[in-house]
């Protein structure tokens, strides 16, 4: 499978990476303005660099669209009048939906793709869809290509895309957050500050692994760590007045509010 990325930023190079190391049969280019990206990239295994996006474009049987949303005018111009009807687009821009790509570039095979940054350690989750007209051996290479980056989910009904860029592209964002604000309460009760990042950071990424391995319900295993009148029921009930579950909501229904906006040109 030939493929060529229009932007090498950091996720277009993690997703190059993940290709790389999982030895799928694809070649490479990348059209990226930057020299300093261009460097970067050109140190991974067998792929090839250019500044020119024509090149990069030119026989790719995919064409992955990395660049940032506010890009896509810029690029959208120059790049309808390279693509061929038998390539299919992909893209991992935020926020920006298939019928917009397809009408900006006058194209029909589309893939759209919300990864998120733990893809950079290939513990990624990615949620996509595809248009009628990509062909069989095209998605299934994509599946291939983002279940080397970690997880996928690929859904027939677009909105789901959009409500996952809420939930699990935007999400790393609140548990950063929530890793943070476990690590400053043990440095406020005593704890030194690596010891306290530590705690908390092993502590969320072992409650993660322990949900997904057992497949049990989060409250279930909630209730496993809390005994009645105990430390934890004290944090917990802290937390319910805190309005915890509100603010966790409410923080998804803004990032999707936020994406529809964008969407909207807003």
């Amino acid at each position: 499978m030939k493929i060529g990325f229009i932007g090498g930023g950091i996720m277009a190079e993690a997703i190059i990476a993940g290709i790389v190391d999982a030895g799928l049969d694809a070649q490479v280019t990348v059209g990226e303005p930057v020299a300093v990206r261009r460097d970067a990239l050109s140190k991974l295994k067998g792929i090839t660099v250019t500044a020119d996006n024509a090149e990069a474009v030119s026989g790719a049987d995919i064409v992955a669209i990395a660049v940032k949303p506010q890009q896509f005018d810029v690029v959208a111009s120059s790049l309808a009048a390279l693509l061929k009807p038998e390539q299919t687009v992909l893209s991992i821009m935020a926020g920006v939906k298939m019928h917009s790509i397809g009408l900006k570039l006058n194209h029909h095979r589309l893939i759209r793709v919300m990864p998120n940054t733990p893809m950079q350690v290939r513990q990624g989750i990615s949620a996509w869809t595809v248009t009628s007209d990509v062909p069989q051996d095209v998605i299934e290479f994509t599946g291939s290509m983002l279940r080397s980056l970690g997880d996928e989910l690929k859904f027939s009904d677009e909105r789901y895309v959009d409500i996952a860029t809420a939930l699990s592209a935007s999400g790393p964002a609140y548990v950063f957050m929530f890793i943070e604000s476990l690590a400053d309460a043990g440095v406020k009760l005593g704890l030194p500050v690596h010891v306290a990042r530590h705690l908390a950071t092993q502590t969320v990424l072992g409650s993660a692994a322990l949900a997904k391995e057992t497949k049990k319900h989060p409250a279930e295993l909630r209730n496993m760590v809390t005994s009645p009148g105990g430390t934890t029921a004290a944090g917990l009930h802290a937390l319910e007045e805190g309005a915890f579950r509100a603010v966790v909501t409410n923080a998804v229904e803004a990032a999707f509010k936020r994406g529809e906006e964008l969407a909207e040109g807003k």
